[in-house]
């Protein structure tokens, strides 16, 4: 294989004439092999890279400290990183030491060396075009990679926000169809008053709704970024009017509504709005968690368990048992959530690792952030497209459930009192009786008056009885 020689300051390596990436990248893919997931295996933070770097080199190019040659080609490098193209050349591991330092120059590096040869060089010429003097021109990995990390979950946000709406139509959908359907009440998996299926699938679409909010707000806080801040802050080697051209072109090329944050320095070793947004994310899996565990609840059964609802059956569920289906879908959508809770603890532990002027660990924070709205995306458009579009209500054995149940005798408190109700309910259950039989049994009311407050549509609306 045909290989040229680069060097660092370290010293000098061949490196394989065929790739990209170039000396320092080749240093990081030998000594962090960590996770098994590379930074070309995370696309979005790959684009948030390459439209920080663009914006960067046309902010050098206007203020007039890169040539615009030099700017052009890096521009178009860019473009064609944006494209798709050389997705394979990012090949760092997700998890390294140097504060994100070995992903910054895998970047560089690679759209050097392709506006290198875009412009008639060799991959590795770097007297012409430079991955420090060029490309990193004005930069820092500790403006770099911080601002490309929110550049990246900003665009996987708003996949996330579609696939929260996608889930709030799916069960706003449910509520709708099932307005009318009776079904017992529970408090700690033990019988209450009776409620509708209509509005088990309503409570639930409004934990998403407020999520949304939670989410909205999260996302918007990673559009404040440090562009120009470079090593610690201060801006040392950046052009002074660099970091308002930088921001205006990043909004320019993405569309976006970006801002530089108001104190760089506190920017640079600041990782708060990272955890405010796994924080939000977290709140979303405890949401998404609760629904999907009350789902497999309702299901369970067939025949001994409450059989509220019949999930799509999409797979055998045992190699043993035949005709058994599992819940695999909300199974599978609990799983996601704790793993999502999980990388919570990660980036806040990384978070107050930082020492000083920078967060050395920033790196563990990306992995943790970019896997939980991936996995929570994910995991929210399995639950509304192959468990809560298709699910089927039982309604007949909803009904059942609410006109066997002891827990009805609630309805007679503010004609009885607690303990004459008390009495009826411990009596129901020593002897299977109806709470309303036992009611009619000892006097206290006429068949016409307990059939009235034990009607399960009176029960979910109480004041119509007493009117």
């Amino acid at each position: 294989m045909a290989t040229r020689k680069e060097h660092d300051f370290i010293g000098e390596l061949e490196i394989p004439d065929n790739v990209y990436y170039g000396v320092q990248t080749f240093r990081a893919v030998d000594n962090f092999k960590i996770t098994g997931h590379r930074y070309g295996d995370y696309p979005d933070f790959v684009r948030g890279f390459a439209y920080i770097k663009k914006a960067a080199a046309l902010a050098n190019k206007e203020v007039k400290v890169l040539e615009p040659a030099i700017a052009d080609a890096l521009a178009a490098a860019c473009d064609r990183v944006l494209a798709g193209e050389f997705a394979d050349q990012f090949v760092v591991d997700m998890i390294q030491g140097g504060a994100g330092t070995s992903t910054n120059m895998n970047t560089n590096e690679v759209l050097v060396n392709i506006a290198l040869e875009a412009t008639g060089h060799h991959k590795g010429e770097y007297q012409y075009i430079h991955p420090n003097d060029h490309a990193n021109l004005g930069q820092s990995t500790n403006d770099t990679y911080p601002s490309s990390i929110k550049v990246a979950a900003v665009m996987m946000m708003d996949r996330l926000l579609a696939a929260m709406q996608n889930l709030i139509g799916a069960l706003d959908e449910k509520a709708k169809a099932c307005e009318g359907m009776i079904k017992m009440g529970r408090t700690e998996l033990e019988d209450a008053v009776p409620t509708t299926l209509g509005n088990t699938f309503h409570a639930f679409a409004s934990f998403i709704r407020e999520d949304l909010k939670g989410i909205a707000a999260a996302q918007d806080l990673l559009r404040t970024l440090n562009m120009g801040a470079t090593a610690i802050g201060t801006g040392i080697n950046c052009h002074p009017d660099y970091k308002n051209v930088v921001i205006r072109i990043l909004n320019e090329i993405t569309h976006g509504s970006y801002r530089n944050a108001e104190d760089m320095i506190a920017a640079t070793q600041d990782t708060a709005d990272y955890v405010s947004a796994s924080a939000a994310l977290r709140t979303l899996a405890v949401h998404v968690n609760k629904i999907a565990n009350d789902l497999r609840w309702m299901n369970s059964g067939p025949r001994c368990g409450l059989g509220e609802i019949e999930l799509p059956k999409m797979q055998p569920g045992s190699s043993i048992m035949p005709g058994k289906v599992n819940p695999v879908i909300p199974e599978v959508v609990l799983i996601s959530c704790y793993q999502t809770m999980g990388n919570d603890l990660t980036v806040t532990l990384c978070a107050q690792r930082g020492e000083f002027e920078l967060n050395g660990v920033e790196p563990g924070i990306a992995y943790a952030l970019f896997n939980s709205i991936r996995i929570m995306t994910n995991a929210i458009n399995t639950l509304a497209d192959k468990a809560v579009k298709n699910l089927r209500p039982l309604p007949e054995a909803c009904l059942k459930s609410v006109l066997g149940s002891v827990g009805i005798v609630t309805a007679f408190n503010p004609y009885l009192g607690y303990e004459k109700s008390a009495s009826i309910a411990k009596e129901a259950l020593e002897t299977g009786k109806a709470v309303g039989d036992i009611c009619l049994e000892r006097g206290y009311m006429s068949k016409e008056e307990i059939d009235k407050i034990l009607n399960p549509a009176n029960m979910l609306n109480p004041s119509m009885v007493r009117g």
